[in-house]
């Protein structure tokens, strides 16, 4: 895996600026004042940063880090699947959030530096800051049906990973997902949705089933991040972005990657 590795005093970063490489986005998101990076490490459980800010909490390997905060939601998802009450339910789920490192809204009030983004389905079975036991300001996020590289998304992925300088992209499909259905079959659909599952039946296999067709949808949808921006491209090939795809199981909590 590429891991981007940024050194400098954490002083030095300016909050209320976004990163703009070489210029990129500079007039284009408003204030946008180029910044030095704070070093990426972990973070001290009982401890605030004096000079804390958005980059205090970025882990040294953000792939490692959202498996690891997958593990934790999977294992209290399945404790909550074997509760015999609401109240054993809840339990089971309130053991999340433990382990995050969690910035105070004076930080998060001025600037952001999300470690990875995430572009998923609008399900609402999947939401990415539960399945990888996120805190705020951990994640950058673009959600639509079908998790496609549609054009929004893909200039929302330019801008955090040029501005923001997120060294990470996950693109995760989710098990019985709807839009991949729809897709798979000949139901008449509005021509808005028609516009949505396009790109999905581009991706779609003759013979798969549909966790086969999800799976391939979101591979499908990694690889036209790099095909459709050339500035992706440019920053897998430095080497300081890193694009995969997953697969999100509902059922078991677990997410694989692909």
């Amino acid at each position: 895996m590429r891991t981007l590795v940024l050194s400098c005093s954490r002083r030095s970063f300016l909050l209320g600026g976004g990163f703009t490489a070489a210029g990129l986005l500079g007039s284009s998101f408003g204030n946008s004042t180029r910044v030095e990076a704070a070093p990426i490490g972990v973070w001290e459980r009982d401890s605030i940063p004096v000079d804390e800010n958005p980059r205090s909490c970025r882990p040294k390997d953000p792939l490692a880090t959202l498996i690891e905060g997958n593990q934790r939601f999977a294992k209290a998802w399945q404790q909550s699947n074997q509760a015999t009450t609401m109240t054993a339910r809840t339990d089971a789920m309130a053991g999340l959030w433990q382990r995050d490192c969690f910035l105070s809204s004076d930080v998060l009030a001025n600037g952001q530096a999300p470690w990875a983004a995430v572009l998923t389905c609008a399900d609402s079975r999947v939401s990415p800051e539960w399945v990888f036991d996120a805190a705020p300001s951990d994640l950058f996020v673009v959600r639509s049906a079908g998790n496609t590289a549609f054009d929004n998304a893909v200039a929302s992925m330019e801008f955090t990973v040029s501005a923001l300088q997120t060294p990470l992209i996950m693109v995760m499909g989710h098990s019985a997902c709807g839009a991949v259905k729809a897709a798979r079959n000949d139901a008449p659909l509005t021509p808005l949705l028609e516009q949505l599952v396009t790109p999905i039946r581009a991706s779609l296999t003759a013979g798969d089933d549909l966790e086969a067709a999800v799976k391939g949808n979101a591979r499908f949808a990694a690889k036209q991040l790099t095909t459709r921006s050339q500035l992706l491209a440019n920053a897998v090939t430095k080497g300081s972005l890193t694009i995969v795809a997953s697969y999100f199981d509902i059922h078991s909590g677990q997410v694989t990657l692909l």
